[in-house]
């Protein structure tokens, strides 16, 4: 199964040519949308090459979801960790947009290396940003305690008007995806893809992952939550997040795999779909050659016709030819 990587590839590649041609004096003007509605804007002017302007747009959370100023709780306090003082946050941001950054970059650091991973960090926007609450509750977790302040079920937001459910614990937090697809075939392959996903668990070399679940209705982690939450077409799926999951460098990884959990499913459900009408095309393909060789050869049917010779009889021969 292929993994999302966590930063914008078009993003990525923008900013690195963007850097290397800076003496060329373009201006730049980016949009782009990716992933579950996440809008990206890219500006530059000629006025002053080494700054760049980035505006994101988060998908509209739905009530259940607390945002602070535009932004899931704790974004602020990540973009400034992530960034330092190279990133500057506008505010209030342009509009249409939740977040708004300004890049200078006459400040990028002259190793390349470095500067190619804090180029590869600013890519990683949606994490920093979307992935900023899910990055409070799993640090707690790994020192074993939870934030005095945290609800007992916490609602994120990762796709329009739909949210993601957590239950924080001292000892584990337990993180309940409602799944739905508008499509029904993406329905039925979703809910097969999700019932092979927990059986997978079960191998034995993946003792050390988390325990997940599906359920075709709502787990008791979930009572308390608003009715309209709790509409899911394809299930909901279970995951149980240990200190063990969130040691060191496995935070990062688990925040991502985390928030994207829903768009992970789709790509290997549209992988799915795809594959499956490739084979029925060449199966058809298949069918019809199949035809066109059990074809009679048409050009030696009409030669052989053409070769024969036919006598009109007359009644008195059909006569005689039928008694004999």
């Amino acid at each position: 199964m292929i993994l999302l990587q966590s930063h914008s590839r078009f993003l990525l590649q923008t900013l690195t040519n963007r850097v290397q041609n800076l003496e060329k004096g373009a201006e730049l003007d980016c949009h782009w949308v990716e992933f579950d509605d996440v809008r990206y804007h890219l500006q530059a002017s000629m006025k002053n090459l080494h700054i760049l302007l980035l505006s994101v747009s988060l998908p509209a959370p739905p009530p259940e979801t607390i945002f602070f100023g535009g932004l899931p709780f704790g974004a602020i306090e990540a973009i400034k960790a992530a960034y330092g003082g190279l990133v500057q946050i506008l505010d209030p941001p342009r509009d249409g947009f939740n977040l708004t950054l300004k890049l200078n970059l006459s400040k990028l650091p002259p190793n390349e290396e470095k500067k190619q991973a804090f180029l590869v960090k600013v890519a990683s926007v949606r994490e920093v940003v979307l992935g900023a609450p899910l990055r409070v509750i799993l640090k707690h977790l790994a020192s074993r305690t939870v934030a005095p302040d945290m609800d007992q079920l916490v609602a994120l937001v990762h796709r329009q008007n739909e949210s993601f459910f957590l239950v924080p614990q001292v000892d584990k937090v337990t993180v309940v995806y409602p799944m739905r697809f508008n499509d029904s075939i993406d329905i039925v392959l979703a809910t097969s893809f999700l019932q092979e996903f927990v059986e997978a668990r079960r191998a034995a070399g993946l003792n050390n992952a988390p325990p997940c679940l599906w359920s075709p209705s709502p787990p008791l982690e979930l009572k308390g939550a608003p009715a309209d939450a709790l509409s899911a077409n394809a299930g909901f799926v279970t995951i149980v997040i240990f200190p063990r999951h969130v040691e060191g460098k496995k935070l990062d990884r688990t925040v991502w795999n985390l928030s994207t959990f829903h768009a992970y499913v789709s790509y290997h459900v549209k992988c799915s779909e795809g594959f499956m009408h490739t084979r029925m095309r060449r199966r058809v393909e298949s069918l019809i050659q199949a035809l066109d060789r059990a074809r009679p050869d048409l050009e030696n049917s009409k030669t052989t016709v053409n070769s024969r010779s036919f006598k009109r009889l007359s009644l008195k021969d059909s006569r005689s030819n039928s008694t004999s």
